[in-house]
């Protein structure tokens, strides 16, 4: 498993313009260095030939040394001795590594001496160490300036982006008003503009073709409803017997698709609203699950008074208990907590595909075509709970620490009422 660090786009461009400061600073402080370094080095070697002219022709005129010159050093470098030799001037650098480097100059004489002098300059040096300081001082005054830059730069790129992702999420959970570039602002016209405008037009390209989706399913449902209900009433006058049960049955499971998938169509559209009733949970639980399934056990934890549309609870309750009978098995378990509604079978759980992304329409779970139910249950108990501003999570039972296991659905209902467009159920997926 490899170990993911996330870092804020406001350091990782304060450190880049950290590092490239730096660098820079570094480079450009050594150049100045090295080449203040030579230049006084040069500048030594040259005053120094001065003196040993100066101490040369004073020595020959006068017989007399000045300067601190020396005849015939013994300390003279083996190179200013080969140059005398050969009758040349010469200056040399003795660099032991301590402090400013000694600067000699040597002449030959006519007698056939060596007149040399040699100093350290360390006025000159010292005011290299000072430039060394006010180079170093300025290169952290660089990196700390471009730390001061890349924060600010950062920043603003940061807080673009996160204002995108917030109302890219916002689209996500099925606001149509959001438009990402209205969010981030700005007169700045930049890369994340680019990235907003294509986010813009992928959303109402979306949002267009779900509307054409939802407005052909709804129209097929509609159009639908006129046979159907006439099939319904040829079948009433049958004559009794088999084959009449079966095709009622099956007349009336194309009835309940249909109006199953009107609400869908309707749900989708965010055009239902919740009417607000102020009720008993408990009871209110304990009558519906009693007429709707009379063998699941009803646990009341704690009462709570909350407001909440009783139609539309009725009608998450009643597919919660279907969907449990049609997939888990006995006993059923219904417990209400405070605001919390919860109903648990003890069959095989909800499938992967369900805990990893959510209930969805004409996907039952089966692993084949001859499963019960359209897959439309838990798809419009998730839609009435976006209407009341609950949310509706799902995951499966954990065997060792709550029994046998099973499909556990858990309805959160909402303090306050709802907005007016509710909020979309969060789907929750087991560790």
């Amino acid at each position: 498993m490899k170990l993911a660090l996330r870092s804020g786009l406001r350091w990782k461009v304060s450190l880049a313009i950290a590092g490239v400061g730096a660098l820079v600073a570094v480079a450009l402080s050594l150049v100045v260095h090295n080449a203040a370094r030579v230049s006084m080095l040069d500048n030594s070697r040259d005053v120094m030939d001065e003196r040993v002219q100066v101490a040369q022709r004073f020595y020959e005129t006068t017989g007399r040394l000045m300067l601190r010159a020396k005849l015939d050093d013994p300390a003279l470098p083996k190179q200013l001795r080969d140059a005398a030799d050969i009758g040349l001037r010469a200056t040399y650098l003795q660099d032991s590594g301590d402090g400013a480097p000694e600067v000699w100059a040597s002449v030959p004489l006519r007698n056939g001496k060596v007149l040399s002098i040699h100093t350290r300059f360390k006025d000159r040096f010292d005011i290299l160490d000072d430039l060394d300081k006010a180079l170093i001082v300025g290169s952290v005054s660089v990196v700390l300036g471009g730390c001061a830059l890349g924060v600010l730069v950062g920043g603003q790129l940061s807080r673009r982006l996160r204002k995108a992702a917030t109302a890219a999420r916002k689209l996500a959970d099925g606001d149509p008003d959001v438009r990402v570039r209205e969010a981030i602002g700005g007169r700045v016209r930049d890369e994340t503009d680019d990235l907003a405008r294509a986010v813009d037009g992928m959303a109402e390209a979306l949002q267009d073709r779900l509307e054409a989706e939802r407005r052909v399913t709804a129209d097929i449902a509609h159009e639908l409803r006129t046979p159907v209900t006439g099939l319904l009433t040829a079948a009433e006058l049958l004559p009794p017997g088999r084959p009449t049960e079966l095709v009622r049955d099956r007349a009336q499971a194309m009835r309940t698709l249909v109006e199953d998938v009107l609400e869908v169509a309707r749900l989708d559209g965010f055009a239902e609203r919740a009417e607000m009733q102020e009720i008993e949970l408990g009871e209110f639980v304990l009558r519906r699950v009693r007429a709707a399934a009379p063998d699941a056990k009803v646990k009341v934890v704690r009462d709570a008074y909350v407001s909440t549309d009783p139609r539309r609870l009725e009608r998450i309750l009643g597919n919660l208990l279907a969907n449990a009978a049609k997939h888990g098995k006995a006993p059923f378990e219904v417990t209400v907590e405070g605001r919390v509604l919860r109903v648990r079978d003890h069959g095989p759980g909800f499938p992967e595909e369900l805990l990893r992304e959510g209930p969805s329409r004409f996907r039952t779970g089966s692993k084949d075509r001859a499963g019960k139910g359209h897959g439309l249950g838990l798809t419009i108990a998730a839609g009435q709970a976006r209407v009341l501003g609950a949310r509706l999570t799902f995951r499966n039972a954990d065997p060792t620490a709550e029994g046998d296991g099973g499909a556990v659905a858990v309805l959160w209902l909402p303090e306050s009422s709802p907005t007016a467009t509710g909020s979309f159920p969060i789907i929750q997926v087991p560790d």
